[in-house]
């Protein structure tokens, strides 16, 4: 019979179970990492990691997710000091500057090594399905709090986003001297079209 967890036992157990995952995507990515190496790292039975997650992918789900809200909230603290005083350029240099975010982190790695979408494949589909909504939420939200925007079409701007942001994915090919400002193109573009209302 599996051991029973207090509530703050269960917090730590999670807690713990979310570092260490997040470590071994840096050390050694999704396809190398295993549910042992994480439990012999969390120093719990293999049984236990089963009481939180169903499969190491829902635990690395989480780990982004949880990244994915991080990066979220610190645009909305963003967006909400600027009071009120945003035009298209600030809009870019602030979306602009949480992809240089991403970039840093260890999520552009899970991202150009195809790691991403490999797990995303093996999510069950209700769960990926939520991500994306949840991301055209976000992208919602955030575009909820820039004045002066004609846009009935926040939905597209969020894939159109995503589009640029996967753009990372081939960053070599796209030519990584002048990578950086190419993605403020292609933001700029899309933001100029939020502010004017265009529909293409």
């Amino acid at each position: 019979m599996p051991k029973r967890y207090t509530t703050s036992e269960r917090d730590f157990i999670k807690k713990r179970l979310m570092e260490e995952a997040k470590n071994c995507l840096v050390q050694y990515g999704v396809r190398k990492t295993t549910v042992d190496e994480i439990v012999k790292r969390v120093n719990i039975p293999k049984g236990t990691f089963y009481l939180f997650y169903d499969s190491k992918e829902l635990l690395f789900y989480d780990v982004f997710s949880y990244f994915h809200d991080e990066l979220h909230e610190k645009m909305l603290s963003e967006i909400a000091s600027l009071n009120q005083d945003i035009d298209p350029g600030k809009l870019t240099q602030l979306i602009f500057s949480l992809y240089k975010l991403v970039v840093d982190s260890f999520l552009l790695k899970f991202i150009t090594e195809g790691e991403l979408e490999m797990m995303l494949r093996k999510l069950p589909p209700e769960t990926a399905e939520k991500h994306t909504e949840k991301d055209d939420f976000s992208i919602e939200q955030l575009l909820s709090l820039v004045p002066n925007l004609k846009t009935d079409q926040n939905r597209v701007f969020s894939a159109a986003l995503r589009g640029v942001f996967l753009s990372m994915l081939h960053k070599h090919e796209i030519g990584e001297e002048v990578f950086d400002d190419a993605l403020k193109i292609m933001i700029h573009g899309i933001v100029i079209q939020m502010f004017e209302g265009d529909k293409v």
